[in-house]
């Protein structure tokens, strides 16, 4: 959210356009690469919708090309955007992948957690005390 506003307050909104345009056609496209891989490696598992596999490769080689002229056509807006996706990681190793988190960092992101939810109306589930144990 604070690189979004950066660029809104520093470039113009077609900019803003082009930057997430790429970032939702990129992550279209790895969602559709899982859902074929899952389907051949995992090929068992319960699946409430099942469709051809033609149809999302034929998406695929759409979204290929698509990507492609894109980067070849405004590479410093795809590569803002890759920046802008590559902001998350950080996000993802301190409050996903480290487990041994020290207290004080527990607490932040529950406070940060908390603030947004008021902040965005929403309310997490709480766990129960049964479900803890």
């Amino acid at each position: 959210c604070l690189a979004t506003l950066i660029i809104m307050l520093v470039g113009d909104t077609y900019t803003l356009i082009n930057y997430v345009s790429f970032i939702n056609y990129l992550c279209y496209g790895v969602t559709i690469m899982g859902l074929i891989v899952l389907r051949w490696k995992k090929p068992k598992i319960f699946r409430p919708i099942k469709v051809n596999l033609l149809i999302p490769l034929t998406y695929l080689a759409f979204w290929a090309f698509l990507l492609i002229f894109s980067l070849y056509s405004e590479p410093v807006v795809c590569g803002v955007g890759l920046i802008i996706i590559l902001t998350g990681v950080p996000v993802f190793f301190l409050g996903v992948y480290w487990r041994n988190k020290p207290k004080c960092v527990n607490r932040l992101i529950e406070s940060v957690t908390c603030w947004g939810q008021k902040l965005c109306f929403v309310v997490y589930p709480q766990c129960g005390a049964a479900e803890e144990e």
